[in-house]
C-alpha cells in the first residue's frame, strides 16, 4: 500500500499505535481518494458515498464502513484557519501519510503536476499567498502554484499527528524551503 509502505523505512509499527485497527487504517489509506471533490466540481460528498458503495458490496461490517468514511470525510487539508476534526487513531495515521505525500521532493512534483492540469500559474510575483479562514475559501482558490506551498504544504509540518510523521516530516519541509530557495534564485535569473 503506496501510503503506509512509506512510513515502512522508518520502522514505523502501524501494529504498535495503540487501538489502531490496522483493516480501518488500510482501507482509509486506499479509499480516501477514491473519489476526490478536486475532480468532482467542489462535491465532498462523491468520495465517501463511493467508498460506502464500495465496501458494502465487499460486505464489510457497518462499523468498519463507519469508521472508513469518517477517515474520508476529515482526512483532507481544508486552510490555514480550520481545525483537524479528525477523531480516530486510524484517522490520524493515516492523515499523517496522506499529509507526508503532499511535502518533500515527490509532493514537490505533485503540485506542479495539479496545478498545471488545473490551469494555475506557476508562478505570480504579484500574487499573495492567502492563509484560507474556512475550506470554501481553500478549494475554490485559483493561486500560483508557488503560493500553495505557503497556504498549505509549509504547514503541513506543524499539523503532523504522530511522533512518527513528525520526524520524517522535519526532513521532508527542509527539502521545500530549500527548492523554494533555488527556485527564487533561478525566476529572479540569479542561479
Amino acid at each position: 500500500m503506496a501510503y503506509l509502505s512509506g512510513l515502512e523505512k522508518y520502522k514505523v509499527d502501524f501494529a504498535g499505535v495503540p487501538k489502531a485497527n490496522m483493516f480501518i487504517s488500510e482501507m482509509g489509506a486506499l479509499l480516501h481518494d477514491i473519489a476526490d471533490f478536486k475532480f468532482h466540481d467542489g462535491d465532498e460528498t462523491v468520495g465517501p458515498r463511493v467508498a460506502r458503495e464500495y465496501m458494502e458490496g465487499l460486505g464489510v461490517a457497518e462499523r468498519d464502513i463507519a469508521a472508513v468514511v469518517h477517515i474520508i470525510e476529515h482526512i483532507s487539508y481544508k486552510g490555514a484557519g480550520v481545525a483537524n476534526k479528525m477523531e480516530s487513531i486510524e484517522g490520524l495515521v493515516v492523515q499523517d501519510a496522506d499529509r507526508l505525500d503532499a511535502i518533500g521532493a515527490i509532493g514537490v512534483a505533485r503540485t506542479f503536476a495539479y496545478g498545471g492540469s488545473v490551469g494555475n500559474p506557476m508562478h505570480d510575483p504579484e500574487q499573495e499567498p492567502v492563509l484560507h479562514k474556512d475550506f470554501e475559501s481553500y478549494k475554490n482558490s485559483r493561486g500560483s502554484t508557488i503560493n500553495h506551498f505557503y497556504e498549505k504544504l509549509l504547514l503541513l509540518k506543524e499539523r503532523m499527528n504522530t511522533d512518527a510523521a513528525k520526524v520524517i516530516a522535519e526532513d521532508r519541509h527542509a527539502f521545500m524551503e530549500d527548492f523554494l530557495m533555488r527556485f527564487y534564485a533561478e525566476w529572479d535569473g540569479k542561479k
